[in-house]
């Protein structure tokens, strides 16, 4: 059985805790208790949450935990409490895995667990936890990072992607795709996924370029042409593209790579199909036109986020 602490504050965010139901999930769908999770605090009392919740918790002792996962929250980017980083240093020579998510990789990084180490946190404060601590390599723009022991994520939903994590390293994909399943999830990301997803970036006003989106969106592999999407619109072909930049700020052209290269790096990332197969799936025609389409977005080729992907997932 692996024994997780959720390590908290007063003022945590308590979103951070939504990647709890995971490992709870995981026991009920295995039929067996694999986690044994437990919030812990300084002593042990009842703490409130940024947004008003109250937790009770356990006091830091000496058990030792397989993995502890530090929470984040605004009141603790500046300065942690002493208590916090002092049980995150005895910890990490005890824990299997140090874990933050959000805004916790600035307590890690105050405990110094993150120096000379690959980590992220939410794409607000990714550039004051660089600026601030130059000797870690903030990866910005990541649903989660897995650097050996230490394990760091974005911020919000993302504690979850990285909890669905954990459970695959333990037991396998298969449970980790029943949990996110019973958790009602949409996908599961991958860690090199980007904080930010195309069609939220678009967010078209009208529900004509909405549905245009949906469309593209499930048809990634046919050609796509302004033709065809303003065919969808009900639109000239002229109107349909004033429309639609007037509305998402982008070309349909641009719009629809960037839609492109979203399915693909997921597919990627995922490792079942080739490279051929993913560029004919995601509309690239061919993998030239997506090797320089990733060029061009990441300043990587598709090679290099699968490999990269491959030793996150095996680290």
């Amino acid at each position: 059985m692996t024994s997780v602490a959720f390590v908290v504050f007063e003022g945590f965010q308590s979103m951070a805790l939504a990647a709890m139901p995971v490992f709870e999930y995981a026991n009920f769908s295995a039929g067996e208790t694999l986690y044994d999770v437990s919030v812990v605090s300084e002593d042990g009392s009842t703490l409130r949450a940024s947004g008003g919740l109250s937790v009770g918790t356990l006091a830091f002792g000496e058990r030792v935990f397989d993995t502890v996962i530090v929470v984040g929250g605004d009141c603790i980017v500046q300065q942690a409490p002493d208590s916090v980083l002092t049980y995150l240093r005895d910890s990490v020579s005890t824990a299997r895995r140090m874990v933050s998510i959000c805004s916790g990789a600035f307590v890690l990084a105050q405990a110094g667990l993150l120096d000379g180490r690959r980590a992220t946190t939410h794409w607000a404060y990714a550039r004051d936890l660089q600026a601030r601590f130059p000797s870690i390599k903030v990866e910005e723009d990541r649903i989660y990072v897995v650097d050996g022991p230490i394990w760091t994520s974005a911020g919000m939903t993302a504690g979850i992607d990285l909890a669905l994590a954990m459970v695959e390293k333990d037991h396998g994909a298969e449970l980790a795709r029943s949990v996110a399943q019973k958790l009602v999830m949409y996908q599961r990301r991958a860690g090199g996924q980007s904080q930010h997803s195309a069609l939220l970036e678009l967010a078209p006003k009208s529900d004509r370029i909405q549905t245009v989106l949906g469309y593209a969106q499930e048809h990634l592999a046919s050609p796509l042409s302004v033709e065809q999407l303003a065919d969808v619109a009900r639109l000239s072909p002229r109107q349909f593209s004033r429309s639609f930049r007037a509305e998402t700020g982008q070309t349909p052209a641009k719009a629809i790579e960037n839609l492109r290269l979203e399915a693909a790096r997921q597919m990627l990332e995922r490792g079942r199909l080739t490279l051929d197969q993913i560029a004919t799936e995601a509309g690239f025609t061919d993998r030239r036109r997506m090797r320089e389409a990733f060029l061009r977005a990441f300043g990587q080729p598709p090679q290099v986020i699968r490999r990269n992907a491959r030793a996150e997932l095996n680290a």
